[in-house]
């Protein structure tokens, strides 16, 4: 071993320890964030596990639900605790790009002189909350597209970079409720996660009676900065990915796609994830191990993740819809075939 080769090694090791040191400096802050939301969200756990996750992955999520189940409250709250900079968008049929956006305004000054200013739109936020996005037609639903994905917007030609991190975190009424639009498959599949959110527990809902029908309610308070997330972000992705969890993110996100092989997904699957899908499993599996207190992912972050990050994805035959099978149930099937 020569010096050079020496010198390799002595920084490899200072390296690891310096990121096991950060890690469990995140570790405490991902606690106290965790108490933080737990003040204000009661029960949910999974919910709040899952949209954490997606944030500390740096991606967006979409929370599907019946009206008043908290989704609104639960973004506010993530928006405070994070100290984001948050902005609300309420998506109705009649709302417009330009309302998301901004728009361009012709401006006189003192000397007669005219030209355009760009005012910007409320997507200029660090954390946007698309409250029923799926009320909005599928034009003004496009509007976020090209933000989720390249992180700035085009107006009148011009390039407007988004704020750092930027996030959206989208609510949604089922679709079998009246006055909604299905989300265009591109958009859906910016969403590293579909979040479903489901009525809470007995116990849960008897402490929401208790605690929010009094004098007081409780509020959310700023635990986090947006450049401290960004810092964790930045550790998720430096986190090691050992070859079994790439092997086995592979193989379930190709078993998912008609014509790979697999006779079950041929017959109920119309089409299949991307490697988005790929790409978000690796991220999330990344960060739910660190939520839980872990240098590294295993195939049971795989597993837990599978339906949240690929049931909307993916679509079904018409004969498998016709059989009363959901996305679910074909993603569970996948999942224990998987081992």
């Amino acid at each position: 071993m020569n010096a050079t080769t020496g010198v390799t090694l002595k920084e490899h090791a200072l390296s690891e320890s310096q990121m096991i040191a950060e890690a469990e400096k995140a570790l405490a802050d991902i606690g106290r964030v965790r108490e933080a939301v737990g003040k204000v969200i009661f029960g949910q756990e999974s919910v709040v596990e899952r949209t954490l996750v997606a944030l500390l992955a740096g991606g967006h999520a979409l929370l599907v639900g019946v009206p008043g189940l908290a989704k609104t409250k639960l973004v506010e709250t993530l928006g405070v605790v994070l100290g984001l900079d948050g902005r609300r968008i309420q998506f109705t049929p009649d709302l417009m790009p330009s309302d998301i956006l901004g728009s361009e305004v012709m401006e006189q000054d003192e000397s007669g002189r005219r030209s355009f200013r760009f005012i910007r739109g409320p997507i200029f936020a660090q954390l946007l909350m698309a409250d029923e996005i799926n009320r909005a037609s599928p034009r003004t639903q496009s509007a976020l597209l090209q933000s989720m994905q390249e992180y700035h917007v085009t107006v009148a030609g011009q390039r407007h970079d988004l704020p750092s991190p930027f996030h959206v975190l989208a609510t949604q009424n089922p679709l079998e409720q009246e006055g909604t639009y299905p989300l265009p498959e591109a958009q859906l599949d910016r969403f590293l996660m579909q979040v479903d959110i489901l009525y809470p527990e007995l116990d849960a809902e008897r402490r929401i009676l208790l605690e929010t029908t009094g004098l007081s309610d409780a509020k959310p308070q700023e635990v986090l900065s947006a450049e401290r997330l960004k810092e964790i972000q930045m550790l998720i992705r430096r986190m090691p990915v050992p070859e079994s969890v790439v092997e086995s993110i592979l193989a379930l996100v190709r078993s998912a796609r008609p014509g790979q092989g697999n006779a079950e997904t041929d017959k109920h699957v119309s089409w299949g994830p991307g490697p988005r899908a790929s790409q978000a499993l690796t991220l999330c599996a990344r960060a739910r191990a660190l939520y839980d207190g872990r240098l590294a992912p295993s195939v049971d972050d795989v597993r837990a993740l599978a339906e949240p990050v690929l049931q909307h994805r993916m679509a079904l035959t018409f004969a498998a819809r016709a059989e009363g099978m959901s996305v679910r149930d074909v993603i569970a099937q996948l999942v224990k075939a998987a081992g």
